[in-house]
């Protein structure tokens, strides 16, 4: 179920969300993929080309997420402490939960519960928009 977004936060901008809609599935692949190798070898670790590729996604996830609160608890793996599979997961599995609190923060359900909206910074100021134009005619 979504939530109200809350007034004392900006909502996202559309590119914002079209972000979101570029990078979650890119996310849930890469979680699979994880959860995939972690189930055949769960003490198995992630070679460099690896962990280059998750953090290229996590960076773009956390800079998505920058002004949510759960930002602040999303780590990137450590390429030093050479991350086994299973961290990965939990990792991948943190950013996966962020980025749905942000779409339930954001995203407005329809009230049938079939289909809805993204709540946008643009479409927020888009009545502020029309009453000035209205005062000015």
């Amino acid at each position: 179920m979504s939530e109200p977004v809350d007034d004392n936060r900006t909502p996202p901008t559309r590119a914002q969300v079209s972000k979101y809609e570029m990078l979650s599935p890119m996310l849930d692949s890469a979680l699979d993929e994880m959860r995939e190798f972690s189930k055949k070898k769960q003490d198995g670790v992630l070679n460099k080309t690896k962990i280059a590729l998750l953090n290229r996604l996590m960076r773009d996830v956390k800079e998505l997420l920058t002004n949510e609160p759960s930002n602040e608890y999303l780590d990137l793996l450590d390429e030093d402490l050479v991350p086994q599979n299973s961290d990965a997961v939990l990792i991948l599995g943190q950013y996966r939960a962020a980025m749905n609190r942000f779409k339930s923060r954001h995203f407005k359900r329809h009230s049938t519960g079939l289909g809805g909206k993204w709540v946008t910074s643009e479409d927020v100021t888009e009545p502020e928009r029309r009453s000035k134009v209205k005062d000015k005619g």
